[in-house]
Protein backbone atom coordinates (compact mmCIF):
# COMPACT_ATOMS: atom_id res chain seq x y z
CA UNK A 1 0.00 0.00 0.00
CA UNK A 2 1.44 3.63 -0.37
CA UNK A 3 3.20 5.00 2.01
CA UNK A 4 4.38 1.58 3.46
CA UNK A 5 7.75 0.14 3.38
CA UNK A 6 7.86 -3.80 2.88
CA UNK A 7 11.40 -4.79 4.04
CA UNK A 8 13.54 -7.89 2.39
CA UNK A 9 13.84 -8.58 -1.29
CA UNK A 10 13.21 -12.20 -2.37
CA UNK A 11 15.70 -11.69 -5.23
CA UNK A 12 18.18 -9.81 -6.90
CA UNK A 13 19.56 -10.23 -10.07
CA UNK A 14 21.26 -7.09 -11.57
CA UNK A 15 19.02 -4.01 -12.15
CA UNK A 16 15.90 -6.49 -11.43
CA UNK A 17 14.85 -7.26 -7.67
CA UNK A 18 12.15 -9.53 -7.07
CA UNK A 19 9.82 -9.28 -3.88
CA UNK A 20 6.30 -10.74 -2.42
CA UNK A 21 3.19 -9.12 -4.00
CA UNK A 22 1.38 -7.20 -1.92
CA UNK A 23 -2.29 -5.34 -2.54
CA UNK A 24 -2.71 -2.39 -4.66
CA UNK A 25 0.17 -2.24 -6.69
CA UNK A 26 0.09 -1.75 -10.70
CA UNK A 27 2.44 -2.90 -13.52
CA UNK A 28 4.51 0.37 -14.43
CA UNK A 29 3.84 1.79 -11.37
CA UNK A 30 7.06 3.69 -9.51
CA UNK A 31 8.77 1.96 -6.62
CA UNK A 32 11.49 3.28 -4.41
CA UNK A 33 13.86 0.74 -2.90
CA UNK A 34 16.05 2.01 0.11
CA UNK A 35 19.33 0.04 0.82
CA UNK A 36 20.77 -0.50 3.99
CA UNK A 37 22.27 3.03 4.44
CA UNK A 38 18.72 4.25 3.70
CA UNK A 39 20.34 5.40 -0.04
CA UNK A 40 16.97 5.96 -2.08
CA UNK A 41 16.50 4.72 -6.01
CA UNK A 42 13.63 4.53 -8.28
CA UNK A 43 12.54 1.63 -10.04
CA UNK A 44 9.10 0.72 -11.70
CA UNK A 45 7.16 -2.50 -11.68
CA UNK A 46 7.52 -4.27 -15.13
CA UNK A 47 6.12 -7.70 -14.28
CA UNK A 48 3.22 -9.36 -11.68
CA UNK A 49 2.46 -12.88 -10.77
CA UNK A 50 -0.01 -13.74 -7.89
CA UNK A 51 2.97 -14.19 -5.78
CA UNK A 52 5.50 -11.75 -6.53
CA UNK A 53 6.62 -8.79 -7.92
CA UNK A 54 9.35 -7.99 -10.42
CA UNK A 55 11.22 -4.43 -10.07
CA UNK A 56 13.38 -2.89 -12.54
CA UNK A 57 15.94 -0.35 -10.52
CA UNK A 58 16.94 3.35 -12.37
CA UNK A 59 20.57 2.58 -10.95
CA UNK A 60 22.97 0.43 -9.63
CA UNK A 61 22.22 -2.59 -7.01
CA UNK A 62 24.80 -1.89 -4.89
CA UNK A 63 24.24 -2.20 -1.26
CA UNK A 64 21.03 -3.57 -2.10
CA UNK A 65 20.20 -7.00 -0.08
CA UNK A 66 17.85 -9.38 0.30
CA UNK A 67 17.56 -9.07 4.70
CA UNK A 68 18.20 -5.29 4.81
CA UNK A 69 16.69 -3.51 1.77
CA UNK A 70 13.56 -2.25 1.99
CA UNK A 71 10.33 -1.04 -1.01
CA UNK A 72 7.67 1.59 -1.08
CA UNK A 73 5.46 1.31 -3.52
CA UNK A 74 3.81 4.92 -4.46
CA UNK A 75 0.72 3.44 -5.90
CA UNK A 76 1.00 5.57 -9.33
CA UNK A 77 2.97 5.09 -12.22
CA UNK A 78 6.10 7.04 -13.24
CA UNK A 79 5.12 10.87 -13.87
CA UNK A 80 6.98 14.13 -15.31
CA UNK A 81 6.47 17.46 -14.17
CA UNK A 82 5.75 19.68 -16.94
CA UNK A 83 5.21 23.10 -17.51
CA UNK A 84 6.58 25.91 -20.20
CA UNK A 85 9.29 26.41 -17.75
CA UNK A 86 10.80 23.15 -19.07
CA UNK A 87 12.02 24.92 -22.77
CA UNK A 88 16.01 26.04 -22.65
CA UNK A 89 16.11 23.66 -19.72
CA UNK A 90 18.43 19.68 -19.58
CA UNK A 91 17.30 16.95 -17.51
CA UNK A 92 18.79 13.82 -16.61
CA UNK A 93 17.49 10.44 -18.64
CA UNK A 94 14.82 10.41 -15.84
CA UNK A 95 13.37 14.02 -15.78
CA UNK A 96 15.33 15.27 -13.02
CA UNK A 97 17.13 18.83 -13.77
CA UNK A 98 21.46 18.44 -14.51
CA UNK A 99 21.57 22.16 -15.16
CA UNK A 100 21.87 23.30 -11.94
CA UNK A 101 18.27 25.06 -11.63
CA UNK A 102 15.52 23.38 -9.41
CA UNK A 103 12.66 22.05 -10.59
CA UNK A 104 9.57 23.69 -12.16
CA UNK A 105 7.21 25.11 -9.56
CA UNK A 106 4.33 23.25 -11.86
CA UNK A 107 2.05 21.43 -10.06
CA UNK A 108 0.63 18.91 -13.14
CA UNK A 109 2.50 15.68 -13.42
CA UNK A 110 2.07 13.58 -16.52
CA UNK A 111 2.30 9.79 -16.87
CA UNK A 112 5.70 9.25 -18.76
CA UNK A 113 3.96 6.43 -20.53
CA UNK A 114 1.28 8.54 -22.27
CA UNK A 115 -2.33 8.25 -23.39
CA UNK A 116 -3.65 6.39 -26.15
CA UNK A 117 -4.70 8.65 -28.80
CA UNK A 118 -7.93 7.92 -30.76
CA UNK A 119 -6.74 7.13 -34.60
CA UNK A 120 -10.13 8.71 -35.58
CA UNK A 121 -8.76 11.73 -33.67
CA UNK A 122 -6.05 12.17 -35.89
CA UNK A 123 -5.41 14.78 -38.78
CA UNK A 124 -3.36 13.43 -41.69
CA UNK A 125 0.01 15.35 -42.04
CA UNK A 126 0.54 17.79 -45.10
CA UNK A 127 2.41 20.61 -44.13
CA UNK A 128 5.44 20.41 -45.39
CA UNK A 129 8.75 21.45 -42.99
CA UNK A 130 11.55 23.07 -44.82
CA UNK A 131 14.59 21.85 -43.40
CA UNK A 132 17.43 23.93 -45.26
CA UNK A 133 18.95 20.74 -46.25
CA UNK A 134 18.46 19.59 -50.19
CA UNK A 135 18.74 16.02 -49.90
CA UNK A 136 15.56 15.93 -47.65
CA UNK A 137 13.53 19.18 -48.58
CA UNK A 138 13.81 18.84 -52.30
CA UNK A 139 13.72 14.38 -52.55
CA UNK A 140 12.64 13.04 -48.78
CA UNK A 141 10.54 15.47 -47.48
CA UNK A 142 9.67 15.89 -43.81
CA UNK A 143 6.01 16.33 -43.25
CA UNK A 144 4.60 18.00 -39.89
CA UNK A 145 3.47 15.08 -37.79
CA UNK A 146 5.39 12.99 -39.87
CA UNK A 147 7.78 9.93 -37.69
CA UNK A 148 10.91 10.97 -40.17
CA UNK A 149 13.45 7.98 -38.77
CA UNK A 150 17.52 8.73 -39.84
CA UNK A 151 19.31 5.41 -40.23
CA UNK A 152 23.14 6.05 -39.73
CA UNK A 153 26.13 3.99 -39.23
CA UNK A 154 28.79 4.19 -36.89
CA UNK A 155 31.28 7.33 -37.73
CA UNK A 156 28.64 8.62 -40.20
CA UNK A 157 27.50 12.25 -39.08
CA UNK A 158 24.03 11.86 -37.55
CA UNK A 159 24.17 14.02 -35.15
CA UNK A 160 25.62 16.73 -37.16
CA UNK A 161 22.98 16.33 -39.57
CA UNK A 162 20.18 16.44 -36.45
CA UNK A 163 21.35 19.42 -35.04
CA UNK A 164 21.30 21.05 -38.45
CA UNK A 165 17.64 20.11 -38.64
CA UNK A 166 16.88 21.40 -35.25
CA UNK A 167 18.42 24.65 -36.50
CA UNK A 168 16.90 25.02 -39.51
CA UNK A 169 13.72 23.81 -38.93
CA UNK A 170 10.45 25.78 -40.11
CA UNK A 171 7.14 25.25 -41.48
CA UNK A 172 7.10 26.63 -45.02
CA UNK A 173 3.26 27.99 -44.76
CA UNK A 174 3.52 29.08 -41.22
CA UNK A 175 5.20 31.79 -38.89
CA UNK A 176 4.73 29.54 -36.31
CA UNK A 177 8.00 28.59 -34.63
CA UNK A 178 9.25 24.79 -33.60
CA UNK A 179 9.80 23.89 -30.13
CA UNK A 180 12.43 21.23 -29.75
CA UNK A 181 12.62 18.42 -28.01
CA UNK A 182 15.88 16.16 -27.32
CA UNK A 183 16.57 12.60 -26.12
CA UNK A 184 19.90 11.67 -25.93
CA UNK A 185 20.62 7.73 -25.00
CA UNK A 186 23.72 6.25 -24.18
CA UNK A 187 25.68 8.88 -25.86
CA UNK A 188 29.27 9.86 -24.54
CA UNK A 189 29.58 13.34 -23.08
CA UNK A 190 31.66 14.83 -25.89
CA UNK A 191 28.55 14.04 -28.17
CA UNK A 192 26.34 15.73 -25.79
CA UNK A 193 28.16 18.84 -25.13
CA UNK A 194 28.43 19.14 -29.54
CA UNK A 195 24.76 19.30 -29.34
CA UNK A 196 24.71 21.54 -26.27
CA UNK A 197 27.16 23.94 -27.86
CA UNK A 198 25.59 23.79 -31.37
CA UNK A 199 22.03 24.97 -29.64
CA UNK A 200 23.54 27.76 -28.01
CA UNK A 201 25.90 29.27 -30.48
CA UNK A 202 22.81 29.15 -33.13
CA UNK A 203 20.94 30.60 -30.31
CA UNK A 204 17.95 27.50 -30.40
CA UNK A 205 18.82 26.23 -26.75
CA UNK A 206 15.92 28.68 -25.43
CA UNK A 207 13.49 26.82 -27.27
CA UNK A 208 15.21 23.25 -26.19
CA UNK A 209 14.31 20.88 -23.98
CA UNK A 210 17.13 17.95 -23.13
CA UNK A 211 17.11 15.05 -21.68
CA UNK A 212 20.66 13.42 -21.34
CA UNK A 213 21.10 10.03 -20.71
CA UNK A 214 24.93 9.51 -20.95
CA UNK A 215 26.74 6.94 -21.56
CA UNK A 216 27.91 6.53 -18.19
CA UNK A 217 24.41 6.73 -16.92
CA UNK A 218 22.83 3.52 -15.72
CA UNK A 219 21.65 1.23 -19.09
CA UNK A 220 18.18 0.86 -17.43
CA UNK A 221 17.41 4.44 -17.64
CA UNK A 222 16.91 4.79 -21.22
CA UNK A 223 14.26 2.75 -21.59
CA UNK A 224 12.90 6.25 -19.41
CA UNK A 225 14.71 8.84 -21.63
CA UNK A 226 12.89 8.82 -24.52
CA UNK A 227 9.21 8.22 -22.55
CA UNK A 228 9.85 11.59 -20.66
CA UNK A 229 10.92 13.38 -23.67
CA UNK A 230 8.00 12.66 -25.43
CA UNK A 231 5.60 13.11 -22.61
CA UNK A 232 7.74 16.91 -22.22
CA UNK A 233 6.49 16.52 -26.14
CA UNK A 234 2.65 16.25 -25.98
CA UNK A 235 2.45 18.79 -22.71
CA UNK A 236 3.79 21.57 -25.72
CA UNK A 237 1.82 20.14 -28.20
CA UNK A 238 -1.40 19.67 -26.94
CA UNK A 239 -1.65 21.39 -24.16
CA UNK A 240 0.32 24.47 -25.22
CA UNK A 241 -0.54 24.87 -28.95
CA UNK A 242 2.80 24.08 -29.86
CA UNK A 243 5.02 22.67 -32.92
CA UNK A 244 7.10 20.40 -31.48
CA UNK A 245 10.02 18.59 -33.52
CA UNK A 246 11.52 15.28 -31.17
CA UNK A 247 14.76 14.18 -31.91
CA UNK A 248 15.55 10.56 -30.27
CA UNK A 249 19.26 9.60 -30.15
CA UNK A 250 20.43 6.38 -30.53
CA UNK A 251 17.23 3.99 -30.74
CA UNK A 252 19.95 1.47 -30.92
CA UNK A 253 21.45 1.51 -27.03
CA UNK A 254 17.24 1.85 -26.36
CA UNK A 255 16.99 -0.92 -28.03
CA UNK A 256 19.88 -2.64 -26.47
CA UNK A 257 18.69 -1.89 -22.92
CA UNK A 258 15.11 -3.82 -23.77
CA UNK A 259 17.32 -6.67 -24.79
CA UNK A 260 19.32 -6.40 -21.75
CA UNK A 261 16.34 -6.56 -19.02
CA UNK A 262 14.67 -9.18 -21.50
CA UNK A 263 17.75 -11.10 -20.94
CA UNK A 264 17.78 -10.70 -17.12
CA UNK A 265 13.81 -11.75 -17.00
CA UNK A 266 14.68 -15.00 -18.85
CA UNK A 267 12.49 -14.60 -21.57
CA UNK A 268 12.62 -15.93 -24.97
CA UNK A 269 14.30 -14.38 -27.58
CA UNK A 270 13.67 -13.20 -30.95
CA UNK A 271 16.20 -12.27 -33.80
CA UNK A 272 19.39 -11.40 -32.64
CA UNK A 273 18.31 -11.78 -28.57
CA UNK A 274 15.88 -8.84 -28.43
CA UNK A 275 12.51 -9.58 -27.18
CA UNK A 276 9.88 -10.64 -29.43
CA UNK A 277 7.60 -7.46 -28.47
CA UNK A 278 10.22 -5.12 -29.68
CA UNK A 279 8.47 -4.10 -32.43
CA UNK A 280 5.40 -3.14 -30.27
CA UNK A 281 7.56 -1.50 -27.77
CA UNK A 282 9.06 0.76 -30.60
CA UNK A 283 5.66 1.18 -32.32
CA UNK A 284 4.50 2.36 -28.34
CA UNK A 285 6.89 5.42 -28.86
CA UNK A 286 7.23 6.12 -32.72
CA UNK A 287 3.00 6.15 -32.56
CA UNK A 288 3.04 9.48 -29.99
CA UNK A 289 3.91 11.66 -33.27
CA UNK A 290 1.33 13.35 -34.98
CA UNK A 291 -1.54 15.81 -35.11
CA UNK A 292 -5.01 15.83 -33.48
CA UNK A 293 -8.12 17.17 -34.01
CA UNK A 294 -9.01 19.98 -32.18
CA UNK A 295 -5.03 20.91 -31.47
CA UNK A 296 -3.55 23.61 -32.67
CA UNK A 297 0.12 22.10 -32.23
CA UNK A 298 1.63 18.88 -33.15
CA UNK A 299 4.72 16.30 -33.14
CA UNK A 300 6.70 15.78 -35.37
CA UNK A 301 9.44 12.92 -34.70
CA UNK A 302 13.36 12.34 -36.01
CA UNK A 303 14.04 9.15 -34.61
CA UNK A 304 18.11 8.56 -34.81
CA UNK A 305 19.36 5.10 -35.00
CA UNK A 306 23.03 3.81 -35.98
CA UNK A 307 22.95 0.20 -37.81
CA UNK A 308 25.66 -2.20 -36.62
CA UNK A 309 27.55 -3.32 -39.67
CA UNK A 310 25.42 -0.33 -41.64
CA UNK A 311 23.02 -3.84 -42.39
CA UNK A 312 19.76 -2.18 -42.87
CA UNK A 313 18.19 -5.78 -42.34
CA UNK A 314 19.21 -5.69 -38.31
CA UNK A 315 16.19 -5.97 -36.38
CA UNK A 316 16.04 -1.94 -34.73
CA UNK A 317 16.20 -0.43 -38.57
CA UNK A 318 14.38 -3.73 -39.82
CA UNK A 319 10.96 -2.69 -37.69
CA UNK A 320 11.29 0.77 -37.32
CA UNK A 321 10.82 1.04 -41.21
CA UNK A 322 7.61 -0.56 -40.82
CA UNK A 323 6.33 1.63 -38.17
CA UNK A 324 7.57 5.21 -39.37
CA UNK A 325 6.73 6.93 -42.67
CA UNK A 326 9.98 6.07 -44.45
CA UNK A 327 14.01 6.60 -43.62
CA UNK A 328 16.58 8.83 -44.15
CA UNK A 329 19.88 7.10 -44.66
CA UNK A 330 22.95 7.77 -45.07
CA UNK A 331 25.64 6.25 -46.89
CA UNK A 332 29.19 5.49 -46.12
CA UNK A 333 30.48 5.49 -49.69
CA UNK A 334 29.54 9.13 -50.19
CA UNK A 335 30.76 9.80 -46.84
CA UNK A 336 34.14 8.43 -47.64
CA UNK A 337 33.79 11.27 -50.53
CA UNK A 338 33.85 14.07 -48.28
CA UNK A 339 30.25 14.74 -49.18
CA UNK A 340 27.94 16.15 -46.39
CA UNK A 341 25.72 15.21 -45.65
CA UNK A 342 26.08 12.03 -46.85
CA UNK A 343 22.19 10.99 -47.88
CA UNK A 344 21.69 8.11 -50.13
CA UNK A 345 19.45 8.77 -52.70
CA UNK A 346 18.06 5.18 -53.29
CA UNK A 347 17.21 3.93 -50.02
CA UNK A 348 15.90 7.07 -48.24
CA UNK A 349 12.34 7.69 -49.12
CA UNK A 350 9.53 9.65 -47.01
CA UNK A 351 6.09 7.91 -47.84
CA UNK A 352 3.97 11.50 -46.89
CA UNK A 353 6.39 13.44 -49.30
CA UNK A 354 3.33 13.60 -52.37
CA UNK A 355 1.04 15.07 -49.98
CA UNK A 356 3.11 18.30 -48.41
CA UNK A 357 4.61 19.18 -51.80
CA UNK A 358 2.98 20.86 -55.03
CA UNK A 359 1.02 24.57 -55.68
CA UNK A 360 0.68 26.23 -52.93
CA UNK A 361 3.01 24.06 -50.49
CA UNK A 362 6.35 23.93 -51.73
CA UNK A 363 6.41 24.15 -55.85
CA UNK A 364 4.75 23.26 -58.92
CA UNK A 365 7.08 21.40 -60.43
CA UNK A 366 8.59 19.88 -57.35
CA UNK A 367 7.28 16.62 -57.51
CA UNK A 368 8.25 16.07 -61.67
CA UNK A 369 11.65 17.27 -60.54
CA UNK A 370 11.55 14.83 -57.59
CA UNK A 371 10.98 11.97 -59.57
CA UNK A 372 13.07 12.70 -62.41
CA UNK A 373 16.31 12.96 -59.59
CA UNK A 374 15.48 9.49 -58.70
CA UNK A 375 14.94 7.88 -62.24
CA UNK A 376 18.08 9.71 -63.25
CA UNK A 377 20.37 8.98 -60.19
CA UNK A 378 19.10 5.21 -60.40
CA UNK A 379 20.42 4.85 -63.71
CA UNK A 380 23.66 6.21 -62.58
CA UNK A 381 24.14 3.47 -60.26
CA UNK A 382 23.48 1.05 -62.93
CA UNK A 383 25.94 2.51 -65.27
CA UNK A 384 28.71 2.85 -62.37
CA UNK A 385 28.16 -0.84 -61.72
CA UNK A 386 28.24 -1.16 -65.48
CA UNK A 387 31.84 0.53 -65.71
CA UNK A 388 33.65 -0.83 -63.04
CA UNK A 389 33.17 -4.85 -65.28
CA UNK A 390 34.02 -3.45 -68.73
CA UNK A 391 36.04 0.16 -67.76
CA UNK A 392 34.39 3.69 -68.51
CA UNK A 393 36.46 4.04 -71.78
CA UNK A 394 33.68 1.18 -73.52
CA UNK A 395 30.88 3.64 -72.07
CA UNK A 396 28.32 4.92 -74.76
CA UNK A 397 28.35 9.07 -74.93
CA UNK A 398 25.09 9.01 -73.71
CA UNK A 399 26.34 7.00 -70.21
CA UNK A 400 29.30 8.79 -69.65
CA UNK A 401 26.48 11.44 -69.66
CA UNK A 402 24.77 9.72 -66.73
CA UNK A 403 28.20 9.73 -65.25
CA UNK A 404 28.82 13.50 -65.56
CA UNK A 405 25.44 14.02 -64.05
CA UNK A 406 25.58 11.69 -61.36
CA UNK A 407 28.59 13.70 -60.18
CA UNK A 408 27.42 16.83 -60.06
CA UNK A 409 24.18 15.55 -58.59
CA UNK A 410 26.19 14.59 -55.72
CA UNK A 411 28.56 17.65 -55.16
CA UNK A 412 25.87 20.20 -56.03
CA UNK A 413 22.13 18.84 -55.25
CA UNK A 414 23.49 16.30 -51.82
CA UNK A 415 26.45 18.35 -51.03
CA UNK A 416 26.15 21.22 -48.61
CA UNK A 417 27.59 23.37 -45.90
CA UNK A 418 26.72 22.17 -42.47
CA UNK A 419 25.67 26.29 -41.65
CA UNK A 420 24.45 26.34 -45.02
CA UNK A 421 20.74 26.64 -44.99
CA UNK A 422 19.22 26.51 -48.82
CA UNK A 423 14.94 27.45 -49.27
CA UNK A 424 13.01 25.00 -51.54
CA UNK A 425 13.31 27.53 -54.24
CA UNK A 426 16.92 27.39 -53.99
CA UNK A 427 17.31 23.24 -53.95
CA UNK A 428 14.52 22.86 -56.97
CA UNK A 429 17.11 25.51 -59.16
CA UNK A 430 19.43 23.31 -58.45
CA UNK A 431 17.95 20.37 -59.05
CA UNK A 432 17.25 22.02 -62.38
CA UNK A 433 20.67 23.09 -63.35
CA UNK A 434 22.30 19.52 -62.61
CA UNK A 435 19.81 18.40 -65.05
CA UNK A 436 21.27 20.20 -67.79
CA UNK A 437 23.97 17.74 -67.64
CA UNK A 438 22.23 14.74 -69.58
CA UNK A 439 20.01 15.38 -72.59
CA UNK A 440 16.56 16.92 -72.49
CA UNK A 441 15.05 14.13 -73.97
CA UNK A 442 15.82 11.69 -71.28
CA UNK A 443 13.41 13.63 -69.15
CA UNK A 444 10.64 11.22 -69.70
CA UNK A 445 8.87 11.95 -65.85
CA UNK A 446 8.44 16.00 -67.08
CA UNK A 447 5.92 17.20 -68.68
CA UNK A 448 6.51 19.44 -71.76
CA UNK A 449 4.62 22.59 -70.06
CA UNK A 450 6.56 22.12 -67.00
CA UNK A 451 9.82 21.92 -68.82
CA UNK A 452 9.01 25.23 -70.88
CA UNK A 453 7.92 27.41 -67.73
CA UNK A 454 11.44 25.80 -65.32
CA UNK A 455 14.30 24.26 -67.73
CA UNK A 456 17.15 26.47 -67.53
CA UNK A 457 18.29 29.01 -70.29
CA UNK A 458 21.60 29.66 -72.11
CA UNK A 459 23.29 33.07 -72.23
CA UNK A 460 21.67 34.12 -74.87
CA UNK A 461 18.22 33.64 -73.64
CA UNK A 462 17.33 30.06 -75.00
CA UNK A 463 16.22 26.67 -73.57
CA UNK A 464 18.76 24.30 -73.53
Amino acid sequence: MKGLEYRGLTKVDGPIIILRRTEDVGLGDLVRVYDRERGERSGRIIELSETAVAVQIFGPNTGLSTESSAVEFTGSPMDLRVSRDMLGRVFDGLGKPMDGYPESWSSLRLDVNGIPINPDARTYPKDFIQTGISCIDGMNTLIRGQKLPIFSGNGLPHNRLAAQIIRQAKILTSDEPFVMVFAAMGVKYDVARFFIDSFEASGVLGNVVMFLSLADDPSIERLITPRCALTAAEYLAYQCDMHVLVVMTDMTNYCESLREVSTIRGEIPSRKGYPGYLYSDLASLYERAGKVEGSRGSITQIPVLTMPSDDISHPVPDLSGYITEGQIVLDRELFQKGIYPPVAGLPSLSRLMKDGIGPGMTRDDHKELSSQLFAGYSKVRSIRSLASVIGEEELSDLDKQYLAFGDRFEREFLAQGERENRSIDQTLDIGWKILTAIPKSELYRIREETLAKYYPRDEVGLKK
